[in-house]
C-alpha cells in the first residue's frame, strides 16, 4: 500500500492542466449499455474507478477497445451477461448506475449492492423507488439486486424525496429506453447530470429541462452510437485552487470549466484569492496573503458541494479567524479533522458542525486517509505544515485525483510516493 510522503512549506505557483470528471465518466460509461452501436468517450480521467467500470463492462462480454488517444469505445451488442458481480461492485458505489441501463436494454439484470467510501449512510432505495415506478419487479436476493421488467419499462412520474445524484442518472438512463412519457421531479441539477443527459441526447434521447429540477424524458424504442467528450473535473478544479490558496500562492489551471463551480469560486474570493476566468480556464492569485476564514455549509448543487468540504476545513484551519463548516450531505464527512488536530489544527465537532480557529502553521504528523475527499485535504494540510508529513492509505486518493503528485510536482511542492 503507498503512502504519500510531503515536505510542507512551498509556496505552489504555476499551471496544471485538469482531467476529465470522474462523476461523469462513470454513468456516461454505464449509459454504453443503452445501445447495441460503438460509443467512443474521450477526455476520460486515468483512475482505479475508471479501471474497474472498464472491466465491470468487460466482464459481462462488452467489447472495449482503447485507441492512441485513450479514447475508449464500448460496443455492448456483445454482451453475454446482465450481472454485475460483488468482487467488482464492492469495490466502487458507481457501479450501481449499470442498473438503470441493464434493466432498459434488455429486461432483467442482477446488481450487487455497491461499495465506495465509507462517509455514512447512501442508500439505493431511491433508485429502486424510481424503477419500480417505472414498472420493474425488484427483489434483494443474497446481497444483489434483482430487477426485470415485463417487456418495455413505461414511462411514469417520478418525485425523489430527496435531490439524489445517482438516482437521478440511473431513472434518467433508464427513461430513454422507456415506451411514453417520463417526468423526474426534484432531480438533480449537479453540472456531471448534465455532462450525462446531453451524452444520452447524442445518442438520440429526446430530454427535456436538462440543468433544471425538472426532467421530462420521451423514451425511444433504442439509442445510437455517438462520440463524447467527458467534462473536466470541477472537484479537481477546485482541489487544486484550494491547495494554492492555502499556500499564498499562484496558478493557471487549464482544461476546466468556471461555469461549473461558482459556489466554490465565490468562497475563495471570499477567502482572498484574485480571480480571473476564462471559457477554459481559471486564474488564482493570493499575492502572498494568508487566507481568511471562510464559513461553509454544502447543499445539492447549485449551493457549495460535499465533495469541496474537506479541502475547505483544510484551508481554514490555517486561515485567519474562526470559521463554521456544516455538512449537510453525509453524516461522517467530517471525520478528516481528527487526523487535522494531530498536526495542531484548532477544530471542535459539533454534530454535523466544525468549529475551526485558524492558526499560523500546521505541524507535520503521521496522518491516514480516510475516504476519497479526506485524502485530499490531508494533502491540503500536509502542504502547509511545517515538517514532513506522511499520509498513509491513498488508495482513496487515487480513486479520484489522476496523477495528483505529478501535478502538485509541478506547482513546486516537495511531495513524493512510496511503496509500504
Amino acid at each position: 500500500m503507498d503512502k504519500l510522503i510531503i515536505q510542507g512549506g512551498a509556496t505552489l505557483n504555476g499551471e496544471i492542466w485538469i482531467s476529465g470528471a470522474k462523476n461523469s465518466a462513470l454513468p456516461i460509461l454505464a449509459a454504453t449499455l443503452l445501445c447495441d452501436e460503438p460509443v467512443t468517450i474521450s477526455n476520460l480521467p486515468h483512475l482505479h474507478d475508471i479501471t474497474t467500470m472498464i472491466e465491470l463492462l468487460g466482464c459481462m462480454g462488452a467489447q472495449v477497445v482503447i485507441d492512441e488517444k485513450l479514447s475508449i469505445e464500448v460496443n455492448a451488442s456483445s454482451l453475454t451477461s446482465c450481472v454485475a458481480p460483488y468482487k467488482l461492485v464492492k469495490t466502487m458505489r458507481a457501479s450501481i448506475l449499470v442498473l438503470g441501463p441493464l434493466l432498459a436494454h434488455y429486461g432483467e439484470t442482477r446488481v450487487s449492492f455497491p461499495g465506495g467510501c465509507a462517509i455514512g449512510s447512501r442508500p439505493v432505495d431511491l433508485h429502486l423507488r424510481a424503477l419500480e415506478a417505472m414498472g420493474a419487479e425488484i427483489t434483494i436476493e443474497e446481497g444483489y439486486i434483482h430487477a426485470k421488467s415485463n417487456g418495455r419499462l413505461k414511462g411514469a412520474h417520478v418525485v425523489f424525496d430527496v435531490v439524489t445524484v445517482g438516482g437521478t442518472e440511473n431513472a434518467v438512463m433508464a427513461a430513454t429506453l422507456a415506451d411514453g412519457v417520463t417526468i423526474l421531479e426534484n432531480a438533480a441539477r449537479e453540472p456531471e447530470i448534465v455532462d450525462l443527459c446531453r451524452c444520452l441526447v447524442a445518442m438520440g434521447a429526446e430530454i427535456e429541462g436538462i440543468g433544471t429540477n425538472r426532467l421530462v424524458i420521451t423514451g425511444k424504442e433504442k439509442l445510437h452510437g455517438t462520440e463524447y467528450a467527458v467534462m473536466p473535473d470541477r472537484i479537481e478544479t477546485g482541489t487544486y485552487l484550494t491547495a494554492v490558496a492555502a499556500t499564498s500562492g499562484k496558478v493557471k489551471l487549464k482544461n476546466t470549466d468556471p461555469s461549473s463551480l461558482e459556489a466554490v469560486l465565490s468562497k475563495l474570493q471570499e477567502a482572498g484569492a484574485d480571480i480571473s476566468l476564462g471559457e477554459d480556464w481559471i486564474t488564482l492569485d493570493m499575492k502572498g496573503k494568508r487566507p481568511k476564514a471562510v464559513n461553509v455549509k454544502t447543499a445539492p448543487y447549485p449551493a457549495f458541494p460535499t465533495d469541496m468540504q474537506a479541502q475547505f476545513t483544510a484551508l481554514n484551519s490555517i486561515a485567519e479567524g474562526t470559521s463554521t463548516v456544516i455538512e449537510t450531505i453525509f453524516e461522517n464527512r467530517l471525520i478528516q479533522a481528527h487526523e487535522m488536530n494531530r498536526m495542531g489544527a484548532q477544530i471542535q465537532l459539533e454534530g454535523n458542525a466544525a468549529v475551526i480557529t485558524g492558526v499560523e502553521a500546521l505541524k507535520s504528523a503521521p496522518v491516514m486517509a480516510t475516504d476519497l475527499r479526506a485524502s485530499a485535504s490531508l494533502v491540503i494540510a500536509a502542504l502547509v505544515a511545517e515538517g514532513e508529513t506522511v499520509i498513509d492509505r491513498i488508495y482513496h486518493i487515487d480513486r479520484g485525483y489522476e496523477c495528483i503528485e505529478e501535478k502538485l510536482q509541478l506547482l513546486g511542492a516537495n511531495i513524493r510516493r512510496v511503496p509500504d
